[in-house]
């Protein structure tokens, strides 16, 4: 099930992904792939309202993509709301409520014990015993597969038989309808050889259940048990959802391409948040349908859990320091979706709209994942991604700076979309393209770097003469340009772009659009209360006219622009503001069990407050997920070069979080470990043979 990055619905378990395809007419393409906004209304005809997304920020989620389980704290799947066990954006089961003893268990405790399973903890209290304590202790563990184990204990000092009751059912609805409040009544169940099945025109779930109920009574969705328990025995049962009649429900999971790495440090912190992240990007692994060899990072549960270009691109550039697979296999399922023929569009990936907040029109994700193509090959490129999968992707990143290059206006700047406004952070990534691109292909003997590089150093004039609003603070970058020049001089998180150069050959860094002058005002602004609100970055500064706490790009902290603005800090030499954005981020990671969801309201933190969630952010989120890992390898200032056979260590001085120790990483396709002391000081544990020391 995939929600569309300007707001609509869609279906299934991601939007329809168009294969490679001949360039049509100026516009049409855009309109039919990229989810414009629909024609005007005519005058006095309201306008639809927008289904409310529920929220589940209180919910526990577990996801093996296509696999995610929305449960309540309590655990009871109650058939009400949006709760249920999901496969492909389906709910199989809506309902499994547990009663011991002809009563409800009293929830106790609810929690994840990893990305794709949950633990709910409940008592009973049968009346064996005198007093007010519990005599029977209830654990339920459920997987994001469709499992769930029933663990009942007795506390009692005599034997007792306990009547044991589960009622199931299910509406059998897509994810899009149950969201929008459309799902329809509980369908009629039918009694399956150890449990129940329901069906509807194409679908159908089952619930198997082991050891088989004793009796199961199909009208009312109801299996049943008589267990006898012993002092201090227990009993367990399991029960078994999916989508057919196989006797045990397949693991939704796809070989995962990202190495087991960890962090261990002075902070336990980092720690945690890492193992999270790690965890959470592994349990987003999707499938291409028609190529499953290759698996692509889904945008988050539970409402984007398909492909989103740019945000699985973001992904897997962000995942490089646990290998370049997931980069490789996201690269080529996206090569497959690039646009042929030779017209404007030819070369583009396609991609929705995404709202920009109340300043901006919506932007084109297509536009960004064509930009984010080229930087990712190069980058992944000097992680050690093998020759020969950089040489079948060299022809779609020449293809992507092909259709930069015709797209450019006359003004040198990149509309987002034609002929709309010359956003700020869309220069930042045509200019990263152009930068890193001339990279790629001198390092691959191509043609064309010294173009690119000639035609970057005249973006990075214009740019500078352009969108800088000079000002008695110092001055500020503009955040788009209106197609007419006029700039729109407000502050927002998307300038940390302009930090986030990339990494070329040897270990350097690529240039900026900004002067150093500038860049240090940059990095004084983003370091700020206005922009830094002590959990991480605003989208949108706290005095613009607009801003919004819970705005999504104006004024809500996005995890992954938080972690672009760190690791842009931290490489441009700017130690303070990078390590307070470091550290608020963190202190919201551990406020959220260290799933950090892609958004948070930007209230501003105070002694003793807490990050207030956004009801409707995905959680997990892979770029939230890939974030910790971005940061916290940021830490070390990894810089590797592995065509040369070289990595650069440039740690974060003054070590912010302690002495920090990273292993199982991968450079150069070998395991890779890196330890920073409490002074900043960084040695290589591990490392290919073929790696040496240098940059």
């Amino acid at each position: 099930m995939f929600l569309r990055e300007g707001g609509g619905w869609g279906g299934g378990a991601g939007p329809p992904r168009p294969r490679r395809r001949p360039a049509e007419p100026t516009g049409a393409q855009t309109r039919r792939h990229m989810s414009h906004p629909a024609p005007p209304r005519p005058t006095g005809v309201p306008a639809a309202r927008r289904p409310e997304l529920p929220p589940v920020h209180g919910a526990v989620i577990c996801v093996a993509a296509p696999c995610l389980v929305i449960s309540p704290e309590h655990g009871q799947l109650t058939g009400r709301g949006i709760d249920g066990i999901y496969r492909s954006g389906r709910r199989l089961l809506s309902r499994c409520v547990l009663r011991v003893g002809g009563r409800d268990p009293v929830a106790v405790q609810g929690r994840s014990l990893g990305a794709d399973r949950a633990a709910f903890t409940a008592t009973v209290r049968t009346g064996a015993e005198p007093g007010p304590d519990p005599d029977i202790g209830v654990e339920r563990v459920r997987h994001a597969d469709g499992t769930e184990r029933i663990t009942l204990r007795s506390f009692t000092g005599r034997p007792v038989r306990l009547p044991v009751e589960v009622l199931l059912g299910t509406d059998l609805a897509e994810l899009a309808e149950v969201a929008a409040g459309r799902a329809g009544p509980e369908l009629p169940a039918g009694v399956h050889a150890a449990g129940l099945r329901w069906s509807t025109g194409g679908a159908q779930a089952v619930t198997a259940a082991e050891p088989a109920p004793d009796d199961a009574v199909a009208s009312a969705g109801l299996l049943r048990w008589q267990l006898e328990l012993g002092p201090g025995e227990s009993r367990t049962i399991e029960l078994r959802t999916t989508h057919d009649r196989v006797v045990r429900a397949p693991a939704g999971q796809v070989a995962n391409p990202l190495a087991d790495a960890r962090a261990e440090g002075d902070d336990p912190r980092a720690e945690a948040w890492f193992r999270t992240s790690v965890e959470d990007l592994g349990a987003l692994l999707s499938r291409d349908p028609e190529e499953p060899g290759d698996a692509f990072a889904a945008a988050g549960a539970p409402w984007r859990l398909g492909l989103a270009p740019a945000e699985s691109l973001w992904a897997a550039r962000m995942a490089l320091p646990l290998g370049t697979g997931l980069a490789a296999a996201t690269l080529r399922i996206l090569a497959r979706t690039q646009t042929e023929g030779s017209g404007a569009e030819a070369g583009k990936i396609p991609g929705p709209l995404r709202g920009a907040g109340p300043q901006l029109p919506p932007a084109c994700t297509g536009t960004e994942a064509t930009l984010a193509f080229p930087a990712v090959l190069a980058e992944a490129r000097l992680w050690g991604m093998p020759e020969e999968d950089v040489a079948r992707l060299l022809p779609a990143a020449e293809r992507c700076l092909d259709w930069l290059r015709g797209a450019l206006g006359k003004d040198g700047f990149l509309a987002d979309p034609e002929p709309g406004p010359r956003r700020c952070e869309t220069q930042a990534h045509a200019h990263r393209a152009a930068v890193l691109g001339a990279d790629l292909l001198a390092g691959c003997g191509r043609p064309g770097a010294e173009e690119w590089r000639e035609r970057a150093a005249a973006l990075r004039q214009r740019f500078r003469e352009g969108f800088w609003i000079d000002g008695p603070d110092g001055g500020r970058p503009a955040s788009a340009l209106h197609p007419d020049g006029r700039p729109l001089p407000r502050l927002t998180g998307a300038a940390a772009h302009l930090l986030d150069t990339g990494l070329l050959g040897g270990g350097r860094l690529a240039p900026g659009l900004l002067d150093r002058i500038r860049t240090e005002q940059l990095a004084r602004l983003l370091g700020a209360p206005a922009m830094d609100c002590g959990w991480g970055l605003r989208s949108m500064a706290l005095k613009e006219p607009g801003h919004n706490p819970f705005g999504h790009r104006s004024g809500a902290v996005r995890a992954h622009e938080s972690a672009v603005a760190v690791s842009g800090l931290a490489a441009a030499g700017f130690e303070k503001e990078a390590a307070g954005l470091l550290r608020g981020l963190l202190d919201a990671a551990e406020a959220f069990g260290y799933r950090l969801p892609e958004m948070f309201a930007a209230e501003q933190r105070t002694a003793g407050s807490a990050p207030i969630p956004h009801p409707a952010a995905c959680r997990p989120a892979a770029v939230a997920a890939a974030a910790g890992v971005h940061v916290l390898t940021a830490l070390a200032g990894i810089r590797p070069d592995a065509p040369a056979g070289t990595v650069a260590l440039v740690p974060l001085p003054g070590a912010p979080l302690g002495a920090i120790r990273l292993a199982g990483l991968r450079v150069a396709g070998e395991p890779f470990a890196v330890r920073v002391s409490r002074l900043g000081l960084g040695m290589v544990e591990e490392a290919a043979d073929a790696l040496q020391l240098g940059g």
